[in-house]
Order: C-alpha cells, then structure tokens, then sequence
C-alpha cells in the first residue's frame, strides 16, 4: 500500500515539475525552430511546434551577412582568459581573506563585497574615459580587464573565501610544521582541495563573460571586434527592420556552447555552490 502511494506521489510531482517545466523550455524550442521557418510562419499563432518547412539557409546567411566565425572566436577567447584571470584573482584574494590576519581584514573584505552594490552603468562613463586616455578604446582589453577586477571576480573572491573558512585549518598547521610557506600551503594543499570552488567560479564567470552586453557596445565599434550579443542586434534589413529568422539562428549559435557548459557542468557548479558553507 504504501509503495503504491510512493509511486502515485512521484508520478504526481514528475507530472508537476513537467508542466513548470513549459514556460522555461518553451522560448528555448521557439527559438531553434524558428530559425528555420520563413519569417511569416515565425509569428504564427497559436504558434507551431514544429516548423511546416524548413530554411536551412538562415545559418548560412549568418555568416555572409557578417563575420560571425570572427565574433564567435572574439566572445570565446576573451571568455576562457576572463575565466582564467578571474581564477587566479579570486582564489588569491579568497585565500588571504580566509587565512591571512592582518588589521582591517574584515572592514576591507566589506568595502569590497560593496562592489557587488554598485550597477555596471554608474561606473561605465569614468571606465570608458580611463581606457580611452590608455588607448584601449575599440580593443578587448576592456572586456577582459573590467570583468577580471570588477563585480564577478568580487562574488567569486567571495565563493572562494567562504570555501577556504571550511577547510579545516589543522591541514595548513601540519603544513606549516613541516617547514611550509604560506604560498606553498596555497599551492599545494588549500588549491588543490579548492576544485568543487573553482569549478563553480569558473563555470559563472565564462557564462557572465560569454553574455556580456552592456561592455562591448560602449568599447567596441568595429563588426570584426564585436562579441556575439553585441553581434545579434546587427541583423537587420535595409529599412532597419529585424531579419528575425537569421537572428533566431545566430541567437541558437549563440546559445549553444552556454547551453552545452551548463548541461555538462550543472552538477559541478551546484556542488561548489554547496561547499561554500556560507559561514563566516
């Protein structure tokens, strides 16, 4: 009796999770099939599931109507090095917080965590006037320094720190008897067992990156520079409409490797969450 209760629940909250499950997965289906319809079929209500026929060509247009291979190389590759650098910074600053005692400690991790508070756009006209005077105006340096030193790299310090409280401070101790510096005890004992943390930094900081909107279209003016948000608001007609089935296809290409990240490292990215503790 009770097992046929256990399963009638289950079947119950699957059959629930299903149909919360609609309005998450449904703008995701009506992207990738409206790629390939005709524009009139895209705005067909009630909309079809499946297209009635298929126009391949919209991805091929993609490419001759800009030089999107370019752009998705330029959001890639600045990507994985704002991951890269937001590593290193985070898992640096995160330790020294965690670990290192020195007067203000707790007072300066504060106005730090401050940066969170502070939106993008009130610090946008001073950066852009900073990298201007250096002469960075129409390069990538923006794009990868602002995000390395700026409010992700604040949030993953943060992950970091909280994950290094967690470690018992007995290994570092042992360490510290055998003659071990305080790098090394980083290096070799705290980084390694810091994975599940990085893995969660490294997974939210290449998505942020990988998104970044509001950056590139204050730094960037050139079509071979864009990134590839800044890319999809460029494909419009003549009379500036949107050509709304080649930038449905640009936007699945787009969101493809994001998709992929994610489905691949969900489980990683919740488990760093998770080890974070959240004390101190």
């Amino acid at each position: 009796m009770k097992t046929d209760m256990s399963i009638r629940m289950r079947t119950m909250l699957y059959g629930l999770m299903c149909v919360l499950l609609i309005p998450f997965v449904f703008p995701t289906w009506w992207m990738v099939t409206s790629s390939v319809k005709p524009i009139s079929d895209i705005f067909a209500f009630p909309p079809d599931l499946l297209p009635r026929t298929y126009d391949w060509s919209t991805y091929q247009r993609v490419f001759e109507l800009q030089p999107f291979a370019q752009q998705y190389w330029n959001s890639g590759y600045i990507a994985l090095l704002v991951t890269a650098g937001t590593m290193i910074v985070s898992s640096l600053a995160g330790y020294a917080f965690a670990r290192i005692r020195f007067p203000g400690a707790d007072a300066i991790f504060m106005v730090v965590l401050l940066g969170l508070l502070i939106p993008a756009e009130v610090t946008i006209v001073p950066l852009f006037q900073m990298f201007n005077q250096w002469g960075m105006i129409n390069t990538h340096w923006p794009l990868i320094l602002v995000p390395v030193f700026g409010a992700p790299s604040v949030f993953s310090t943060f992950i970091m720190r909280q994950f290094f409280i967690a470690l018992p401070i007995e290994l570092e101790e042992a360490a510290r008897v055998d003659g071990l510096g305080r790098f090394t005890i980083f290096r070799k004992i705290a980084l390694p067992l810091a994975k599940p943390a990085l893995s969660a930094v490294a997974i939210f900081t290449f998505l942020h990156s990988w998104n970044l909107f509001l950056e590139p279209i204050v730094f960037i003016s050139t079509p071979q520079m864009f990134t590839l948000p800044q890319a999809l608001t460029q494909f419009t007609d003549a009379y500036g409409g949107a050509m709304w089935n080649i930038q449905l296809a640009a936007a699945t290409l787009t969101a493809l490797p994001v998709l992929i990240v994610f489905i691949v490292a969900q489980k990683q990215f919740v488990e760093g969450l998770a080890h974070t503790g959240l004390k101190g």
